[in-house]
């Protein structure tokens, strides 16, 4: 279903839509835009991660809570948070394009905007390459291709080479720690477990039908995964939930010392960074399969 924007309404109907911008976002809705966008508003962190990686920086008029890299991004204004946005503040901006992400978003919000003429993208990437294809077509978006192309050709080069060199190592079996109070992993839909599978890891849960899945601590110990990594270590590069397996040391991961720490941001949010966490990964997978032959 195609969502057209009053001005690019006008364009078709006066017969100048010669120029222009039409682009498929990740809910499979055709965006179409009159004019490379100049007013960007993001609403995600992540996003504003895909557009200053886009060469977007000048364009982003707008962000929300949490959106704090590169640290340019902490001086843009903030209009709520990925769950909620202050409509009045936000169309004070005047954007002529919102990024958003689809899950944390006020649905109901994002409706009243697009009904108001303002183009929606949504941006959900679900594998590592959807990221250098995203930062692709935002460029493509606000007429910045050349610097996005750069970037985005960059990004997959270095995602082919992670695959060419892990993909097809021993498989690990490993369980995702999202956050460990209440306990949280995710499944197979998430960009995480693209990013173990690249790395040549299997993740326990990844068939749970939630996307990001409550469970017991009794259902890992049951599972006795090979590597334990948490995405929740904190600004200080210390792991804050982590070592709360340490109380169970006839688990194999625990047995081996498999339990790994990655910076959440490099892990959780998928914007440019999340290959340099799937880097670590790899490393950290590579580790638990040298330690196999030590007899632990």
């Amino acid at each position: 279903m195609k969502r057209l924007a009053l001005p690019v309404l006008f364009c078709l109907l006066t017969g100048a839509a010669q120029a222009a911008i039409t682009v498929q976002d990740d809910a499979g809705d055709t965006v179409v835009l009159p004019r490379p966008a100049q007013r960007v508003i993001s609403l995600s962190p992540h996003v504003t991660e895909l557009l200053f990686a886009a060469g977007g920086a000048s364009r982003i008029v707008g962000t929300v809570r949490h959106s704090d890299y590169p640290p340019a991004a902490r001086d843009i204004p903030r209009v709520g948070d990925n769950r909620q946005v202050d409509i009045e503040r936000l169309l004070a901006l005047k954007p002529d394009l919102l990024v958003v992400w689809r899950h944390n978003t006020s649905m109901r919000q994002m409706e009243q905007l697009r009904q108001l003429g303002i183009p929606l993208f949504y941006s959900d990437p679900h594998r590592l390459q959807d990221v250098p294809r995203a930062i692709q077509q935002l460029g493509r978006m606000m007429g910045t291709e050349q610097e996005a192309q750069r970037a985005g050709a960059a990004l997959q080069k270095r995602i082919d080479q992670l695959t060419e060199r892990y993909s097809r190592r021993p498989q690990v079996r490993v369980f995702y720690q999202v956050w460990s109070k209440p306990l949280y992993t995710l499944n197979d839909r998430h960009i995480v477990s693209d990013a173990i599978r690249v790395c040549g890891g299997e993740n326990i849960f990844g068939r749970l039908t939630a996307a990001a899945p409550n469970i017991g601590h009794e259902s890992v110990l049951q599972e006795n995964p090979e590597a334990i990594v948490s995405g929740d270590r904190d600004d200080q590069a210390q792991a804050t939930g982590i070592d709360f397996w340490k109380q169970y040391p006839g688990m194999l991961a625990v047995r081996r010392g498999n339990l790994f720490a990655i910076s959440a941001d490099l892990m959780n949010r998928a914007g440019p960074r999340i290959v340099d966490g799937a880097a670590e990964l790899c490393e950290r997978l590579e580790e638990a399969r040298s330690r196999r032959t030590e007899g632990r």
